[in-house]
Protein backbone atom coordinates (compact mmCIF):
# COMPACT_ATOMS: atom_id res chain seq x y z
CA UNK A 1 0.00 0.00 0.00
CA UNK A 2 1.37 3.71 -0.91
CA UNK A 3 2.11 5.45 2.04
CA UNK A 4 2.31 9.56 2.20
CA UNK A 5 3.82 11.42 5.10
CA UNK A 6 2.81 14.43 6.83
CA UNK A 7 5.44 16.13 8.46
CA UNK A 8 5.09 19.39 10.80
CA UNK A 9 8.11 21.62 12.23
CA UNK A 10 8.09 23.82 15.21
CA UNK A 11 5.27 25.04 16.75
CA UNK A 12 2.91 23.92 14.91
CA UNK A 13 1.54 21.66 18.01
CA UNK A 14 0.37 24.97 18.91
CA UNK A 15 -2.65 25.02 15.94
CA UNK A 16 -6.01 26.21 17.47
CA UNK A 17 -4.44 28.45 19.95
CA UNK A 18 -1.57 30.20 18.22
CA UNK A 19 -2.37 33.38 16.54
CA UNK A 20 -5.64 31.50 15.04
CA UNK A 21 -6.34 34.72 13.37
CA UNK A 22 -3.16 33.93 10.96
CA UNK A 23 -3.32 30.00 11.25
CA UNK A 24 -6.71 29.18 11.67
CA UNK A 25 -8.54 27.72 14.96
CA UNK A 26 -8.03 23.51 13.75
CA UNK A 27 -5.57 21.96 16.05
CA UNK A 28 -3.12 19.95 14.42
CA UNK A 29 -4.49 16.78 15.24
CA UNK A 30 -7.80 17.92 13.32
CA UNK A 31 -5.83 18.38 10.43
CA UNK A 32 -3.49 15.38 10.42
CA UNK A 33 -7.31 13.50 10.72
CA UNK A 34 -8.58 15.15 7.81
CA UNK A 35 -5.42 14.85 5.94
CA UNK A 36 -5.83 10.53 6.59
CA UNK A 37 -9.02 10.35 5.45
CA UNK A 38 -8.57 11.46 2.32
CA UNK A 39 -5.39 9.60 1.47
CA UNK A 40 -7.51 6.06 3.11
CA UNK A 41 -10.16 6.81 0.50
CA UNK A 42 -8.52 5.97 -2.13
CA UNK A 43 -5.94 3.56 0.06
CA UNK A 44 -2.93 5.25 0.89
CA UNK A 45 -1.49 4.64 4.13
CA UNK A 46 -0.79 8.24 5.97
CA UNK A 47 2.23 8.28 8.62
CA UNK A 48 1.71 11.54 10.84
CA UNK A 49 4.70 13.45 12.95
CA UNK A 50 5.07 16.90 14.66
CA UNK A 51 8.29 18.29 16.44
CA UNK A 52 9.97 21.18 17.51
CA UNK A 53 13.19 19.86 17.09
CA UNK A 54 15.09 19.83 13.82
CA UNK A 55 17.33 16.92 14.28
CA UNK A 56 13.61 14.85 15.31
CA UNK A 57 12.31 15.88 12.28
CA UNK A 58 15.65 14.79 9.96
CA UNK A 59 15.53 11.00 11.91
CA UNK A 60 11.93 10.87 11.38
CA UNK A 61 12.45 11.43 8.26
CA UNK A 62 15.33 9.15 7.53
CA UNK A 63 13.68 6.21 9.48
CA UNK A 64 10.26 6.78 6.29
CA UNK A 65 12.23 7.28 3.62
CA UNK A 66 10.60 4.28 1.87
CA UNK A 67 7.49 6.26 2.05
CA UNK A 68 5.70 7.56 -1.42
CA UNK A 69 4.99 10.95 -1.05
CA UNK A 70 5.64 13.73 1.54
CA UNK A 71 3.58 16.55 2.39
CA UNK A 72 6.02 19.08 4.20
CA UNK A 73 5.17 21.96 6.59
CA UNK A 74 8.70 22.79 7.95
CA UNK A 75 6.91 26.04 9.84
CA UNK A 76 9.75 28.55 11.09
CA UNK A 77 12.59 26.20 9.40
CA UNK A 78 11.62 26.87 6.40
CA UNK A 79 13.57 30.01 6.51
CA UNK A 80 16.55 28.57 8.30
CA UNK A 81 16.81 25.01 8.09
CA UNK A 82 19.84 24.01 5.61
CA UNK A 83 19.59 20.55 7.59
CA UNK A 84 16.32 19.83 6.98
CA UNK A 85 17.08 20.64 3.36
CA UNK A 86 19.33 18.23 2.87
CA UNK A 87 17.23 15.13 4.75
CA UNK A 88 14.37 15.73 2.12
CA UNK A 89 17.07 16.24 -0.60
CA UNK A 90 18.81 13.00 0.54
CA UNK A 91 15.53 10.64 1.02
CA UNK A 92 14.62 11.60 -2.95
CA UNK A 93 11.35 11.12 -2.15
CA UNK A 94 8.66 13.98 -4.11
CA UNK A 95 6.84 16.30 -1.64
CA UNK A 96 4.26 19.63 -1.49
CA UNK A 97 5.41 22.33 0.95
CA UNK A 98 2.68 23.41 2.78
CA UNK A 99 1.72 26.61 4.72
CA UNK A 100 -1.23 27.87 6.68
CA UNK A 101 -0.57 31.56 5.72
CA UNK A 102 0.72 33.20 2.82
CA UNK A 103 4.54 33.99 3.67
CA UNK A 104 4.80 35.88 1.26
CA UNK A 105 2.50 38.32 2.75
CA UNK A 106 4.31 38.17 6.51
CA UNK A 107 7.36 39.53 7.46
CA UNK A 108 10.44 39.61 5.02
CA UNK A 109 12.37 37.23 6.78
CA UNK A 110 9.73 34.98 5.71
CA UNK A 111 9.73 35.24 2.10
CA UNK A 112 12.56 33.15 1.59
CA UNK A 113 12.28 29.16 1.85
CA UNK A 114 14.85 26.53 1.78
CA UNK A 115 12.52 24.10 0.47
CA UNK A 116 9.97 25.37 -2.67
CA UNK A 117 12.93 25.15 -5.64
CA UNK A 118 13.01 21.36 -4.39
CA UNK A 119 9.92 20.96 -4.07
CA UNK A 120 7.35 19.69 -6.74
CA UNK A 121 4.76 22.80 -5.62
CA UNK A 122 3.91 25.12 -2.65
CA UNK A 123 1.03 25.76 -1.30
CA UNK A 124 0.27 29.12 0.78
CA UNK A 125 -2.45 30.83 2.23
CA UNK A 126 -4.66 28.48 2.10
CA UNK A 127 -5.39 27.57 5.91
CA UNK A 128 -6.68 23.70 5.91
CA UNK A 129 -7.31 23.60 2.47
CA UNK A 130 -4.15 23.48 1.55
CA UNK A 131 -3.20 20.41 3.52
CA UNK A 132 -6.51 18.68 1.86
CA UNK A 133 -5.88 20.31 -1.62
CA UNK A 134 -1.92 18.76 -0.90
CA UNK A 135 -3.48 14.99 0.45
CA UNK A 136 -5.45 14.95 -3.38
CA UNK A 137 -2.44 16.20 -5.09
CA UNK A 138 -0.21 13.38 -3.44
CA UNK A 139 -3.04 10.82 -4.41
CA UNK A 140 -2.94 11.99 -8.48
CA UNK A 141 0.78 12.24 -7.97
CA UNK A 142 0.70 8.46 -7.19
CA UNK A 143 -1.90 7.52 -9.08
CA UNK A 144 -0.88 9.38 -12.34
CA UNK A 145 2.79 9.01 -11.96
CA UNK A 146 2.84 5.51 -11.18
CA UNK A 147 5.23 6.92 -8.16
CA UNK A 148 6.64 3.66 -5.88
CA UNK A 149 9.13 3.73 -3.06
CA UNK A 150 10.59 0.60 -4.60
CA UNK A 151 10.91 2.22 -8.25
CA UNK A 152 13.42 4.91 -6.39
Amino acid sequence: MPTVLLLNGPNLNLLGTREPEIYGSMNLSGIEEQVSAVLHEHKIECETFQSNSEGELIDWLHQHKNADFLLLNPGALTHTSIGLRDAVLGIEMPFLEIHLSNVHQREEFRHHSFFSDIAVGSLVGLGVKGYLLGAQFAVDYIEQEGTSAANR
